[in-house]
């Protein structure tokens, strides 16, 4: 009964080279149209796995924790051979520097980055050319709307595993030539790992809410998808279609407990939910560059797209949430006596500031600063002319350029630039799988029927009550 049962429970989950290969197979099968080959979709559907051979490269030039230990022991090992046999060969420490290089970062680290740049660049243009794609014919999934709700919630279980998994709990083991050995292990290293129940429970409190939260907040993404696609296209299944392929690609599996890349994506999937309503809009996305900076750069994309039609109130929504979370921000980093320091780390951050010399891990890390200034001044222009151009815009038009700008903030951004796939995912499945939004444009402001004007007119004629000087009293006689 042991061993049956160590059977059917020796279960693991795939790494990120499995992870990518099966996905791709299963989204061919479940979203490649045989019958048009040469259709936009399946272009699509093939080339949004375009940015994993680069994280995959990345990932192989980092070693993992356990490698990074493993390393230290052959390395310490080596120390010790080396000086037995000094006498004998004369090689003392050469064995030690070999071992050394195995934590020194390979050189496919510089090309996983430049991958990543040239994908990005690739997005880029595909969001700036679907501004001009007119004909959409509307291509069904392979799969009904339940099979896909099915696997979809197979899929967010899966990745809620990977969320919570240990980090990795692999003893240390020597090589058999060497005569230091490693620590003698406890009895639950030798069956591989500690149980992943106290292994879990060990984690900080910190830990747990983060990962928490980034799961919380892929659902958050995943539910606004299927509920924005039944919303403005009239079609769940193209919702769900995108809801699951959003949890099936590797970039979702590779970063889901990053909460940092997910969070932002959360606020600005629900802002596109509830784009009719310009106040909601407006607050989810001031939350949302209130908390990390770079959604402000999408203030120049929707505030066109509100012209004439709830501008105003958009903007205010914007700034008053935005200058109330850094308020709130502030006032927890002034409690915890933290406030002056994450002042001059913001200040003197070089990721974001491109005038700065890079020390993060990324593409410009080794590269003179200057070279990053011209990518910064065309960034720039972009977010400048989409304030512009087009005019005016619809729906479909701001999702394009919403896209478009979070992945240029790749270019620049100097903290692991191209890793911050999920900052604009959500947005490019959109692309794949919307049809003509062309009449999609926020509703014109009536003033019979228009809360905030009903709002104004009360709030004013309380004012002037309040403010209204009181009749004279009458001379007692």
């Amino acid at each position: 009964m042991v061993a049956q049962s160590s059977v059917f429970q020796n279960f693991w989950l795939p790494n990120a080279t499995t992870w990518f290969y099966f996905s791709l197979l299963l989204a061919v099968a479940l979203f490649f149209k045989f019958s048009r080959l040469f259709s936009v979709r399946n272009w699509d559907v093939i080339t949004i796995f375009l940015l994993v051979p680069g994280i995959l490269l990345i990932e192989d030039a980092q070693p993992s924790a356990a490698q990074k230990r493993q390393a230290t022991a052959n390395l310490i090992a080596d120390v010790s051979n080396s000086v037995v046999a000094a006498p004998v060969t004369g090689l003392t420490g050469v064995g030690a520097l070999a071992r050394a290089g195995e934590l020194v970062p390979k050189s496919s680290l510089k090309w996983g980055y430049l991958w990543l740049l040239c994908g990005s660049g690739y997005f880029l243009v595909r969001c700036l050319f679907d501004l001009a794609l007119v004909q959409r014919p509307a291509l069904q999934p392979n799969l009904n709307f339940g099979g896909l709700a099915w696997l979809a919630g197979a899929l967010f279980i899966c990745l809620t595993a990977v969320a919570f998994r240990p980090e990795d709990g692999r003893p240390i083991q020597v090589a058999p030539n060497h005569q230091l050995q490693a620590p003698k292990e406890s009895e639950s290293d030798k069956v591989g790992r500690e149980p992943a129940a106290l292994e879990i429970s060990q984690r900080s409190l910190a830990g747990w809410a983060r990962r928490t939260t980034a799961v919380v907040c892929h659902l958050i993404v995943v539910i606004g998808l299927v509920l924005f696609a039944k919303i403005h296209f009239q079609d769940p299944l193209a919702g769900m279609a995108a809801a699951t392929f959003y949890l099936m690609l590797p970039y979702t599996g590779h970063y889901v407990s990053y909460l940092l890349h997910v969070w932002p994506m959360a606020l600005i999937v629900w802002a596109l939910v509830v784009y009719r309503r310009p106040v909601l809009a407006g607050m989810l996305l001031g939350l949302a560059a209130g908390t990390i900076y770079f959604p402000v750069l999408l203030f120049p994309v929707w505030l066109s797209f509100y012209r004439s039609r709830g501008a105003g109130r958009f903007a205010a929504a914007f700034l008053g949430t935005a200058g109330l979370a850094l308020a709130i921000t502030g006032l927890i980093l002034l409690l915890s006596d933290d406030l002056g320091r994450s002042i001059a780390e913001a200040i003197n951050s070089s990721d974001w500031q491109p005038w700065r010399v890079p020390s993060a891990e990324g593409i410009w890390q080794g590269i003179h600063w200057a070279y990053r200034i011209p990518v910064f001044i065309i960034f720039f222009a972009l977010v400048t002319v989409t304030a512009f151009w087009p005019a005016p815009k619809n729906l479909g038009h701001v999702i394009a350029l919403s896209a478009a700008v979070l992945i240029g903030v790749q270019f620049w951004y100097a903290d692991k630039g191209g890793q911050y796939v999920l900052w604009y995912l959500p947005l490019l499945l959109l692309l794949v799988f919307r049809p003509n939004l062309s009449d999609r444009r926020p509703l014109p402001i009536v003033t019979e029927t228009d809360w905030v004007r009903r709002l104004g007119a009360r709030l004013s004629r309380v004012g002037s009550w309040l403010l209204k000087s009181p009749e004279p009293l009458a001379p007692v006689r």
